[in-house]
């Protein structure tokens, strides 16, 4: 039996296109799970950040503002794998070594990016989780 491959995508957006982006996510990939898991940044409330799973999307077009990620399910980190290799660094005297175990519970909720040369750090809150059939496409 072939494995299906997911990818998880993290879109960025506003409480003003809260809805609009929550469409067009709807409309622009198959979502094998049928949800999208919605967060809050704890310090930027407007600032709206969607997790979802696609499909493998072979030639990687997304949605403006999304961002391939992972996520530790135990502890709901979620982190581009060169965040990941910040965080490495970070707790290990700036060397990179990949097989440092990361100890996940000290980023529990937590969105790991990089901007530029430093590992950002955003708190995240579970908001909402919408089921596909939920969403109305209709304004």
């Amino acid at each position: 039996m072939e494995r299906r491959k997911y990818q998880l995508l993290c879109t960025f957006a506003t409480r003003e296109t809260y809805l609009s982006t929550a469409r067009s996510i709807q409309v622009s990939f198959e979502l094998p799970h049928k949800k999208i898991f919605v967060y809050e940044n704890e310090k930027e409330r407007n600032e709206i950040i969607y997790t979802y799973n696609i499909n493998r999307c072979i030639n990687d077009k997304f949605l403006d503002n999304t961002i391939l990620v992972h996520r530790n399910k135990d502890t709901n980190t979620i982190y581009t794998i060169n965040a990941l290799n910040f965080l490495i660094m970070d707790i290990n005297n700036g060397i990179l070594d990949k097989s440092l175990r990361i100890c996940w519970e000290n980023y529990e909720n937590i969105l790991l990016l990089t901007n530029k040369d430093e590992l950002k750090k955003i708190k995240i809150n579970l908001k909402d989780v919408l089921e596909i059939n939920q969403i109305k496409l209709e304004n």
